[in-house]
C-alpha cells in the first residue's frame, strides 16, 4: 500500500472518528437537559463511526500483516490520533451520562 493509498484510508478515519465525536457531544448535551433516550441513541450513532473507522483501520493492518507494506504518513498518524481520543471521549461521556442520571 503506497503512501496516497495510506493517507486516504487516514482521512476516512478521521472522517469517521470526527463523526462520532459530534454524536458523542451532543449526547453529553442531552443528558444535561435530562434527555437520556436521546443521549443513548446518539452514543449508539458514535458507536457505527468508531465501528467503520474500527473497520478501515483493521482492514489496512490485515493488509502488513499479510506481508503488504505499507507506507504510513502523518495523515494517518492524525487519523489514529482521532480515533484514539474520539473512544476515551466516548468512556468518559458514557460516565458522565451515568453521573447525570443519578443526579
Amino acid at each position: 500500500m503506497d503512501r496516497k493509498e495510506a493517507n486516504m484510508i487516514g482521512f476516512q478515519i478521521v472522517a469517521y472518528a470526527g463523526d462520532a465525536r459530534s454524536s458523542l457531544i451532543e449526547s453529553m448535551e442531552a443528558a444535561e437537559e435530562g434527555e437520556f433516550e436521546k443521549a443513548e441513541s446518539l452514543i449508539k450513532e458514535a458507536d457505527e463511526s468508531i465501528k467503520e473507522a474500527h473497520n478501515i483501520q483493521t482492514k489496512m493492518l490485515s493488509q502488513e500483516a499479510a506481508g503488504d507494506e505499507v507506507e504510513v504518513g502523518f495523515i494517518m498518524v492524525h487519523g489514529q490520533d482521532h480515533l484514539m481520543t474520539t473512544l476515551l471521549l466516548r468512556d468518559i461521556i458514557k460516565h458522565m451520562i451515568n453521573l447525570y442520571k443519578k443526579g
